[in-house]
């Protein structure tokens, strides 16, 4: 956990001591190519192990923190906007509940360990650096943006999960995990992990909000 707040301070500060374009687009490039190439092996070796029948079923990138990898790297390679506000509010809110209290299926120092930190560790570090180190901002109508994406995305994959009969983002049934917010049987966890998230965007947002409102209140 050291290590992924490290990375988007360290990248920030060399960023701002290079103030060239150039090489703020080849940092961009390369943090993308790691979180891409990670996902993509893992990916691969999925499907060495369990075959192409049980990755389809249990390990296609549906789940949130799978999703919000390519809006990662679109967000570093293109500065989308929508991409972005993806990365900050799903990944700061899912990825950073990942890491704390993570579902492994191994421990260290086995690949899947390193994979899962990776991931997970570098959509945070992403969010963080694209907000600290490239001044990319969410704004107050991105909260609800992202929350009716989040929902709209739900009822995608219920249909997908009745389908495959997988449990994609947990709809079906609750992850092995020591998560805090599992602790309701289902449906309602669903209900109440909806509400969370909306309340947790609302505090990812409230350091932006008062930025505003002061900048606001000087012009006055």
């Amino acid at each position: 956990m050291g290590v992924i707040l490290a990375v988007p301070i360290v990248l920030t500060l060399v960023v701002k001591w290079l103030d060239s374009a150039k090489a703020i687009q080849a940092i961009c490039y390369g943090f993308a190519g790691v979180i891409a190439v990670n996902e993509v092996l893992n990916w691969s070796h999925r499907i060495a192990t369990v075959g192409v029948h049980e990755f389809v079923r249990e390990y296609m990138p549906l789940h949130v923190c799978g999703i919000t990898i390519f809006a990662v790297v679109v967000m570093l390679v293109f500065r989308r906007q929508t991409a972005y506000e993806i990365a900050y509010f799903w990944g700061l809110v899912g990825a950073t509940n990942a890491v704390v209290t993570p579902q492994l299926e191994f421990g260290f120092p086995q690949y899947r360990f390193f994979q899962y930190f990776i991931a997970h560790g570098g959509i945070v570090a992403a969010a963080l650096f694209a907000t600290w180190g490239l001044g990319m901002r969410p704004t107050a109508r991105s909260v609800l943006r992202v929350f009716v994406l989040l929902n709209v995305l739900a009822v995608v994959l219920i249909g997908v999960n009745l389908m495959l009969g997988s449990n994609y983002m947990f709809l079906c049934q609750p992850p092995v995990t020591r998560s805090p917010f599992f602790f309701l049987p289902w449906p309602w966890y669903l209900l109440f992990l909806d509400g969370i998230a909306l309340v947790l965007f609302y505090v990812l947002f409230i350091p932006f909000w008062r930025r505003k409102s002061y900048a606001s209140n000087s012009l006055r």
